[in-house]
């Protein structure tokens, strides 16, 4: 079985803004934020069930060397994002979207 993974919106527009952000900072680390991105996703579609658990049936994957995670759902073969979030950012935002 093939996983798919699909962002909302929110969590769409969370990526876009660390991107540049990062790349205000200087093209690598746009670049390296990109890879640890991309390796997080491996590592979701590959094991998503390894993640822990974090609000109902809400699990969170952590980013290498950057404070961020990936807010996700898992439905039959489908994988959602709901969130990118920040490590200082309140997490009432991303269980708002849970619903």
């Amino acid at each position: 079985m093939s996983i798919r993974i699909r962002f909302r919106r929110e969590a769409e527009a969370e990526v876009i803004d660390a991107l540049s952000w990062y790349r205000e900072r200087g093209v690598d680390l746009a670049g390296e934020f990109r890879r640890s991105l991309d390796a997080c996703l491996a590592s979701i579609q590959h094991l998503p069930e390894s993640h822990p658990v974090v609000h109902r049936d809400i699990r969170r994957a952590l980013m290498k060397r950057f404070p961020y995670g990936l807010f996700y759902v898992r439905e039959g073969d489908l994988i959602t994002v709901l969130a990118c979030f920040h490590a200082k950012r309140d997490p009432a935002i991303w269980k708002e979207r849970a619903r």
